[in-house]
């Protein structure tokens, strides 16, 4: 089911009529709008499967391997799940994020769903680039100290390291302080995933968010932006329409992969002669 005018006009009308605000760091952003997400996948030609009339959002792939659920009244901390059943050739894997995660970095992991970036790139970069401190034991904080990465090493129960991002409210000593937002990749979660969800998280750019917005904490530095409203509305409808043409030209490509060429159907017809 693509997305309706109706759909897209409701996304215009809330944004165009509020004075953008440059917000950052990004983990302190705050949840935005959960759109960035939903609209991007609906584009790529994801469908719900769930009650309409529910709070609960859920979204499937077109081949079904993808399931995205978004739960505004769980009962636990993950607002967001994102699971892939295996297949013949690749493990299942499952992600969860919390109330507070930003949807822009969120969507930039779901946007490489759909268009995988050309190369594997370090997951940690990005984060190094951004002016992160990396340590050599697998963890990375922010400059601010309050969103902290962390590669888990193999166990008993895992045979390959997981990623756990907590961001934290400032701490007393060695004793950090409540939680503001996690986000859970397991294992088998592909590397082009994780790369851009760290990518999103550590870039500097400022996040556009309205004046009484919720941020993720008091410390988020907000500006009124030089963007006009018009303007995030036109960078969301021009991504939707990129996503669009890239999700069809690479299902394009599968049907061709997939597609036997006529001489080999030929030879296959005569053999079974």
């Amino acid at each position: 089911m693509p997305l309706s005018e109706r759909q897209l006009a409701a996304f215009a009308d809330k944004h165009a009529g509020r004075i953008p605000f440059d917000t950052s760091p990004s983990h302190l952003a705050g949840p935005g709008d959960a759109r960035h997400v939903t609209h991007g996948l609906a584009a790529a030609g994801w469908s719900p499967v769930s009650d309409p009339l529910s709070a609960e959002i859920v979204l499937c792939s077109p081949d079904l391997r993808h399931r995205l659920q978004f739960d505004p009244q769980s009962t636990t901390s993950a607002w967001w799940r994102l699971r892939a059943e295996p297949t013949d050739t690749e493990p299942g894997w499952y992600a969860e994020f919390g109330e507070l995660v930003p949807a822009e970095v969120l969507a930039a992991f779901a946007d490489a769903l759909i268009v995988p970036p050309p190369r594997q790139p370090d997951p940690w970069r990005p984060v190094t680039s951004a002016g992160w401190h990396h340590d050599s034991d697998g963890t990375a904080r922010s400059p601010d100290s309050m969103c902290h990465i962390e590669l888990r090493p193999l166990s008993e129960f895992h045979d390959r390291p997981s990623w756990h991002i907590e961001t934290r409210e400032p701490g007393h000593g060695e004793f950090p302080g409540p939680r503001i937002w996690h986000a859970y990749l397991d294992e088998h979660t592909p590397t082009h995933l994780v790369s851009a969800f760290l990518t999103a998280l550590a870039d500097r750019s400022p996040l556009q968010r309205g004046m009484y917005d919720r941020t993720g904490h008091c410390s988020a530095v907000q500006e009124p932006s030089p963007l006009r409203p018009q303007q995030v509305v036109d960078a969301h409808a021009t991504r939707l329409k990129s996503l669009r043409a890239q999700a069809r030209s690479a299902r394009r490509r599968q049907t061709k992969t997939a597609t036997p060429p006529a001489h080999a159907s030929t030879a296959l017809l005569a053999a079974r002669r």
